[in-house]
Order: C-alpha cells, then sequence, then structure tokens
C-alpha cells in the first residue's frame, strides 16, 4: 500500500512538473495558444501566398481576412482608427492574459514567481531576435514612456549641457526634458518642422545646424506620433556621432509596424511600447541600451547595483504582471506569423488606401507624405472649416468612427491610424463621411454667401 502511494505521489509529481514546464515555456511552447488555435492555418496561408511579394500581398483581401477575424475588435460596434494610440490584441494574447491570470491567481506567489516567471528570459530573447539586438541589450517594461524616461533621467548631465528635441516629439518625453531643465538647468532646445517634409538631409541638416560644443544628446522620433511622419534616423544618429553626440530614439510607433533592425538605426538608446502595432497587452513596453552604455545609464526605479551593466536592473518593478508577458509571447507569435515586411507593406496600403481617396474630396486635406519613405500607417486629415475636435466629433457622434484630434501647433488636423484588422470596407465608410461633412460645410458657406 506504501509502495503504491509512494508511486502515485512520485507519478503525480512528474506530472505537475511537466505541467510546469509547460507553463513556464508558454507562449514559446508547442502548445501555445497560437500554435493551437492558428499554428496550421498560417502555414497554410504562407504556403498559398509564398510566391507573392509584401507589397503584392498587401492588396489581397482573402489572405487578410482570416488575419482581422482574429481580431474581436474587427466587429466592434465604434470603427477604431486610432490604433497609434493603443491597438487591440488579437484573441490569442487575450486569451493568454486570462489563462496566466487565473493561473496566477490560484496561487499567486508560487504560480508568478516559481513559475511565470521562468518566461522572461525566452521573451527577453524573442524580442532581441525580432529587434535583431542581443538579449542582453533589452528591457521589458511597461510602455515607451517608462523606457525612454529611464534614459532621460539616468544618464548623467551637467548644468548647461544640452539636448535637442523637437516639437513633434511625443509629449511625455518633452516635459520629462523640461522638468530636467527646470530641476538642474541643463539646456533643452527643440527645433520647429514644418510637416510633411520629402527632404532627408533638410531634417539632418537641422539637427546639425542646432549643435553647440555643449550639446550632449540629441533625442529623435522615429515616426512621429502625431501625423505619421518616418524621421531619417539613422542619417541623424551617423550626423550626431561624427559630432561625438549620443542618440536616444523613440520607437512607440514604429517598433511592430516598421521591417527593421534597432541596431541598424545607429542609436544609443531605444524605447517602444509593444502594445501599439505589436498588439501586445495594454501596458507593455521595452528597452534597448547599447551592451556598452548600459553601466552608464541610472536605472529609474531602485536596484541595488546601480551602475552595473546588466540590461536586468531596470527591471527591478516590484510586482508586475506575468500575465501579460506572456501575451507579449503571444504577441510575437502572431506578427512572426504574419511576417514583418508583409505587415508593413499592408499598413501602407491601408493608409493610401483611403488618403487618396480622401484627396480627391474639395475641402478636405492630408497632412502627411503619401511616398513610402516617408509614411506607413498613420496619415493625419483636415476639413476645411472644422476644426480638429468638431471633425472627431461629427465621426464618432454621428459616424461611430474614432479616431483623434490633433489640434497642436501648425498641424490642426485628425489623426488615422488603422491596424491589419482594419477592412476596406470600414475605410470606405470613413471616407463617404468626410465626403459627407466636406460638402455640408461647403454648403453651409453658400447659404451664408447668399444670404
Amino acid at each position: 500500500m506504501t509502495t503504491n502511494m509512494n508511486k502515485t505521489t512520485i507519478s503525480n509529481r512528474r506530472s505537475f512538473l511537466k505541467k510546469a514546464s509547460i507553463l513556464a515555456g508558454g507562449a514559446f511552447s508547442a502548445q501555445s495558444i497560437f500554435n493551437q488555435v492558428y499554428g496550421e492555418a498560417f502555414e497554410d496561408l504562407s504556403s498559398r501566398y509564398q510566391a507573392f511579394s509584401p507589397t503584392d500581398l498587401a492588396v489581397e483581401e482573402d489572405y487578410w481576412s482570416m488575419i482581422q477575424q482574429a481580431y474581436s475588435a474587427s466587429s466592434a460596434p465604434v470603427l477604431n482608427l486610432n490604433n497609434g494610440g493603443v491597438s487591440p490584441s488579437p484573441l490569442p494574447v487575450l486569451q493568454a492574459v486570462e489563462r496566466y491570470s487565473q493561473l496566477a491567481n490560484q496561487g499567486p506567489s508560487y504560480y508568478m514567481w516559481r513559475i511565470l516567471n521562468q518566461g522572461k528570459e525566452p521573451l527577453r530573447e524573442r524580442l532581441a531576435e525580432l529587434g535583431g539586438a542581443d538579449p542582453e541589450e533589452i528591457a521589458i517594461n511597461r510602455n515607451a514612456t517608462e523606457a525612454l524616461n529611464t534614459v532621460i533621467y539616468g544618464l548623467d548631465l551637467s548644468r548647461g549641457d544640452e539636448v535637442i528635441g523637437c516639437h513633434f516629439d511625443y509629449g511625455n518625453m518633452m516635459q520629462a526634458w523640461r522638468q530636467r531643465q527646470q530641476r538642474e538647468g541643463i539646456v533643452y532646445k527643440q527645433l520647429d518642422f514644418e510637416f510633411p517634409i520629402e527632404d532627408d538631409d533638410f531634417i539632418v541638416q537641422a539637427y546639425k545646424e542646432a549643435i553647440t560644443e555643449k550639446t550632449k544628446i540629441i533625442h529623435v522620433t522615429h515616426v512621429i506620433n502625431w501625423i505619421g511622419q518616418i524621421m531619417p534616423v539613422k542619417k541623424i544618429c551617423r550626423m550626431a556621432h561624427e559630432h561625438g553626440i549620443e542618440v536616444i530614439v523613440d520607437g512607440a510607433h514604429s517598433f511592430g509596424l516598421l521591417d527593421f533592425k534597432i541596431p541598424d538605426l545607429e542609436g544609443d538608446y531605444f524605447g517602444t511600447s509593444l502594445h501599439k502595432y505589436l498588439s501586445a497587452p495594454i501596458g507593455s513596453g521595452m528597452l534597448w541600451i547599447k551592451k556598452e552604455k548600459i553601466s552608464k545609464v541610472w536605472p529609474l526605479l531602485c536596484n541595488g547595483q546601480p551602475k552595473s551593466d546588466n540590461i536586468r536592473k531596470f527591471e527591478s518593478l516590484g510586482t508586475r504582471s506575468y500575465p501579460i508577458e506572456q501575451g507579449i509571447g503571444e504577441a510575437l507569435n502572431f506578427h512572426n506569423g504574419i511576417g514583418p515586411k508583409r505587415k508593413e507593406e499592408r499598413m501602407r496600403y491601408l493608409k493610401n488606401y483611403w488618403a487618396k481617396k480622401a484627396l480627391e474630396i474639395p475641402g478636405v486635406r492630408i497632412h502627411t507624405s503619401l511616398k513610402d519613405p516617408y509614411s506607413c500607417a498613420i496619415a493625419g486629415v483636415s476639413v476645411e472649416g472644422m476644426t480638429p475636435k468638431e471633425l472627431e466629433n461629427e465621426l464618432l457622434s454621428r459616424y461611430q468612427i474614432h479616431t483623434v484630434a490633433i489640434p497642436y501647433r501648425n498641424l490642426d488636423c485628425v489623426r488615422v491610424s488603422p491596424h491589419v484588422y482594419t477592412r476596406l470596407s470600414d475605410l470606405d465608410k470613413f471616407v463617404r463621411a468626410l465626403g459627407v461633412l466636406a460638402s455640408e460645410y461647403a454648403a453651409q458657406e453658400i447659404n451664408k454667401k447668399g444670404g
């Protein structure tokens, strides 16, 4: 009897350990939710369309229809065209977060710290693989603000040292530099631009002319979040390095959208949100720091070895969401299942699809270049006579189309950012709405003049 009980105990223990190993592997195991639900379907798609170039595949609606079905947002009552703010996640990501949240709550301190925490290093490796980086240069955190604030506040600068940015960097980054300026006396200089710009050399020259002997840092945004302008980051980095200046790159709107490798940008620091075009769970982000520069950056939150060269010192967040990290893994599976270049070309096609139609409407203006090197998914649009907020409100209240108003400096537009789940019929609806609103304003102006 005792022998049988011991055998049963050993068997149960082995079964438990095997299950725990699978749980730890999570998104990168053969039992991942993506593999279970979409593995065969994606393999079939890839086989059927393997002869298509990314540009040719961008217009194949049969291919993209299955991608669209993987998002619950594709059938939501409100048409979301503000994916540049926060993107919804596909079903495998949502299911992963739910599954591992339920698991963690069966015994949080055990399942989170002893089981799910084992998935962090595989996740680091997969993020590094997508970014073309060394895993020892990748830290996992909550968003681009946290990632970039880590660098902004972590670099040693002295009173009088200069930092060059522009007025179209993300708001939280501008505020971080202004806070250092107010508190420590650094000099924060901001360039101004009239977008869209289709001349890389013009942009690079503007940064170059702002450099003085006191300039230490250039802060540049890869994709301008306001209207989608793609900045010539590599050229700016090369120019800056010729002057002994380091470069911080804000990749919040480029990672998971554009097909690139982080080191190829030639920056020194890179931060991004993963809950935008990668479609990872809300509240997930990533920081990349060139290996030899890690030791010089102080962690944003406390760490026992703040001057070490271990990238993990930037992950001292206290208790964090392990289910979200599993969800990031499933988002990577989904993203890679499509293919980065295929995804980029589809996003560019969707933007051009609606923007070119909108350009034909009298009174409608596009605030973004439609040339491939200068934009991808995001574009700004305005209707003559309407403020950005008025246009945003009319689109939502009358057509259930969600966008975001950009009443900022010289832009005055509404930002439109579709995603891979967005249907062409959705964009046709949006263009029709622009046409109605533009014609109504024109009619009002005619009536005013007639009166």
